[in-house]
């Protein structure tokens, strides 16, 4: 099987070969996740019932998506580029927007496989998107630093 952008196995089948989860824990997970309309992503379900950590769902991603992680938390954020992704959008979408060089806007996204997501970003930005993964707890980390409340 050759290798696109993006490996064709689903994440949970990814975690199961890895030996990050069960069988049975995954089929539990699918069925929390079908009666819990609310929570739409595998992983968070995966990681609430304290079968994996998130860290063990990036990698997946990373396995899954041929996507590169960061460490967002340890990236310092220009306020300029931060600016080119409306603080409401960043953090409804979980965006972060990290540099941009030229056209390029590299952006770390929740959901890296949202097409949608990417287009509307390019068309807000006029750049084209190159997509990084972190975890959860790190891109809220950095939302709450780059877009403060106050």
């Amino acid at each position: 099987m050759g290798k696109s952008t993006h490996d064709r196995r689903l994440i949970g089948e990814i975690l199961v070969e890895r030996g990050m989860v069960s069988a049975l824990q995954l089929q539990q997970a699918l069925a929390v996740q079908k009666g819990d309309r609310s929570n739409p992503y595998l992983g968070e379900v995966l990681t609430n019932l304290g079968y994996v950590t998130e860290i063990d769902i990036v990698i997946a991603l990373v396995v899954q998506c041929n996507l590169p992680y960061i460490a967002v938390t340890k990236h310092v954020i220009d306020k300029d580029v931060a600016r080119l992704i409306p603080a409401d959008m960043a953090r409804r979408d979980r965006l972060v927007p990290l540099d941009r060089i030229g056209n390029i806007l590299s952006v770390v996204m929740q959901n890296p496989l949202d097409e949608r997501m990417r287009r509307e970003v390019e068309a807000m930005t006029g750049c084209t998107i190159a997509t990084f993964i972190s975890t959860r707890s790190e891109i809220d980390q950095a939302l709450a630093r780059l877009y403060p409340l106050s």
